[in-house]
């Protein structure tokens, strides 16, 4: 049977696209009555790697939302994604198996900035009214009919104001947490709001959706821009919360010298409760570009990019050359609550603007971009390798800031992913010269209980491991915006390579104000 005009029209709203003027009408057959599935060649895809089946693509996903029917590829298939901006809208539990799917970005696009893949709730937004929050409150007086993921900005109040070579004037305060329908917030609130200029609120649908499998080949862009960053997409968008992607491997091909970043093949936005599980995705060819402050910087480019995401986990994902410093490190992230990493390799772990809850990093192995923090709550490393140039980066660019306690436990750092280095345990920098939005400080309490430092390749002259950079910098008559240090280091069973005695900081002033004690 093939669709009709009607049909077809129909199946591409729901799709989020309507076809090209003139575009061929794919033949479809929509599954028998009894099938509990829908398969893409059912709408015309061919899956020989050369025709473009993403049109196919689309429809069977429209057809499934409508009726609410699984999705299943064919797993010996080869699915050409080609070049037009359409979107394929994923409502339900779709299983692409062994299939593979090409995307090749070296030639023209209709819209680089378009995804492929969208994963959406069907659930409708419901009205919410608030006028006024504050921080840590954990209950509102509402009662909605569903526990809802709830957005809420204050456009009015500016935070994480960058500072640096990609500075910038900040971005609105906003944050997402999860309203229960007994009025309980999951997500504390991370600031207070003198007002709320904008709430959002979408059930949360009570079901997982499984998106399982799935090997993507994917030609790098050759976009040329001298100045600035033109960010491109051709990925999958997340925006559905419990939602699990498992085994999909993107595989990254035909980089050149020339080209431009891009914002995460897994994109995950304002939902909760997600998971990826035994994904593979590869890091991206360093760019660079003329930054914010009209110098050259190096553009960051995601395999998994993350953003207003309550309760994100990570578990047994893993990628190779996790050291390949002309990599960009494969994970960026904003306005997180509650990260969890398990038993995955990963170049880099990285919170840009901010974490809050719980912070931990287990069964771990980070590469040479290692383990970055800003935030606030409760960071644990445990049983975990790490590569960094430190061990912990607080990200200078948004003040070195960790409202909260570390715990390391039983972890080996390895400086500089094994080149000669001076290692320093906690790099931070804030010399209490810039407004950030936010009052800044070093972790309150950092407790170290089991951590080898490898530390056998260093400079003739090196002394031994420091704990601290010096956040402070050279001494200055004023700082209006005071940055608190650490109260209390507690160390046990640290051991070093080199087993030379540590130091807490070069700067007197920060090591005379931290309570060291040893075990």
């Amino acid at each position: 049977m093939r669709t009709t005009p009607f049909l077809f029209l129909l199946s591409a709203s729901l799709c989020g696209v309507r076809p090209a003027a003139g575009a061929d009408t794919p033949a479809a057959t929509p599954p028998a009555e009894g099938e509990r599935f829908v398969t893409y060649e059912a709408f015309g895809a061919v899956g020989d790697g050369v025709a473009d089946d993403l049109p196919a693509i689309c429809e069977a996903h429209a057809h499934a939302n409508k009726q609410g029917l699984r999705v299943r590829s064919n797993p010996r298939a080869t699915y050409q994604l080609g070049r037009r901006a359409l979107t394929a809208v994923i409502a339900t539990d779709t299983d692409w198996s062994t299939s593979r799917f090409l995307i090749d970005d070296s030639q023209t696009v209709e819209n680089h900035r378009a995804a492929l893949f969208e994963v959406v709730s069907l659930l409708k937004p419901v009205p919410l009214k608030i006028e006024r929050l504050t921080r840590e409150q954990k209950r509102l007086d509402l009662r909605p009919e569903h526990d809802c993921l709830v957005y809420v900005e204050n456009a009015r109040r500016k935070i994480f104001i960058r500072r640096g070579l990609n500075q910038n004037d900040g971005t609105a305060q906003k944050e997402v947490f999860i309203l229960r329908r007994d009025g309980s917030l999951e997500g504390a609130l991370d600031w207070d709001y003198e007002t709320v200029t904008r709430t959002e609120a979408r059930p949360l649908d009570p079901l997982p959706l499984i998106l399982r499998g799935g090997a993507f080949t994917h030609v790098g862009n050759r976009m040329r821009q001298e100045k600035g960053y033109n960010y491109w997409s051709r990925n999958i968008r997340i925006s559905r919360s419990n939602t699990e992607v498992q085994g999909l491997t993107h595989r990254v091909t035909g980089e050149t010298e020339v080209g431009h970043p891009y914002d995460g093949f897994l994109n995950i936005q304002r939902c909760a409760n997600i998971t990826l599980r035994d994904c593979s995705i590869d890091g991206r060819k360093t760019y660079q570009t003329i930054g914010a402050a009209g110098k050259p910087v190096s553009m960051g480019s995601y395999g998994y990019s993350v953003s207003l995401v309550v309760n994100f986990r990570m578990l047994g994902c893993r990628m190779e050359k996790i050291n390949d410093r002309s990599r960009w490190g494969v994970i960026g992230s904003n306005f997180m609550k509650n990260i969890l990493l398990e038993d995955c390799v990963l170049s880099r772990m990285d919170v840009h603007q901010g974490v809050s809850g719980s912070y931990i990093i287990r069964r771990c192995t980070l590469g040479y971009a290692g383990l970055n923090a800003i935030g606030q709550g409760q960071l644990v490393i445990e049983s975990s390798t790490l590569n960094g140039g430190n061990l912990v980066t607080f990200r200078s660019d948004y003040g070195s800031t960790w409202n909260g306690d570390v715990l390391i436990r039983n972890c080996r750092w390895i400086p500089n992913a094994g080149g000669s280095a001076r290692p320093v345990l906690f790099g931070l920098s804030n010399d209490g010269t810039h407004d950030f939005g936010y009052p800044c400080s070093m972790p309150r309490e950092i407790r170290i209980d089991g951590l080898f430092v490898d530390d056998a390749k260093h400079p003739p002259d090196y002394k031994g491991l420091v704990f601290f950079t010096d956040p402070l910098g050279s001494p200055k008559k004023e700082r209006p915006f005071p940055y608190a240090l650490t109260q209390t280091l507690r160390v046990r069973n640290l051991t070093t390579a080199s087993r030379k005695p540590p130091s807490v900081c070069a700067n007197p002033e920060v090591s005379g104000a931290i309570r060291l004690m040893t075990e």
